[in-house]
């Protein structure tokens, strides 16, 4: 089955000093070893570099050549399938924001389920549930209690 990869679970991934990394290090390598696969839209791409290099947010952020090597990496995995909004997940997107009234700060988790959704993604890894589980459509797998 394919997961959909959220920003936090990629920051937590691949920032040792994160709080949730062994949960969801543990996750991603049982995932893997279990012939899952991850999907990853540019979008979380774009926020996962603003975050990892945004001083206020990082104790130790990454230069922008790490977090885009880092981002890269994960980008050219064979073990990820590439997914990009479309005119249906825009559409979706536009619906979703005023259907269930959502403000300025859902704008990126909005779009990127759409983006998800359209691309046949079911299940997304984040610890941000209530972000995705007012669409109904998603089966949200949580990695903040994850026991490696």
């Amino acid at each position: 089955m394919t997961h959909g990869i959220d920003t936090d679970f990629l920051v937590a991934a691949e920032i040792r000093e994160h709080p949730f990394h062994p949960q969801a290090d543990g996750l991603l390598g049982r995932l893997l070893s279990d012939g899952h696969d991850l999907a990853l839209a540019p979008q979380t791409l774009a926020e996962f570099i603003h975050i990892v290099t945004d001083g206020k947010r990082m104790p130790q952020p990454l230069s922008m050549a790490e977090a885009i090597g880092r981002a890269s990496h994960w980008w050219q995995a064979s073990e990820v399938l590439r997914v990009f909004p479309d005119g249906e997940a825009a559409a979706d997107f536009l619906s979703w924001l005023g259907r269930h009234q959502l403000g300025r700060k859902r704008l990126l988790d909005t779009l990127l389920a759409a983006t998800f959704h359209r691309a046949g993604i079911r299940r997304i890894i984040t610890n941000n549930e209530r972000d995705y589980r007012v669409f109904g459509v998603f089966e949200i797998v949580s990695y903040h209690a994850f026991r490696p």
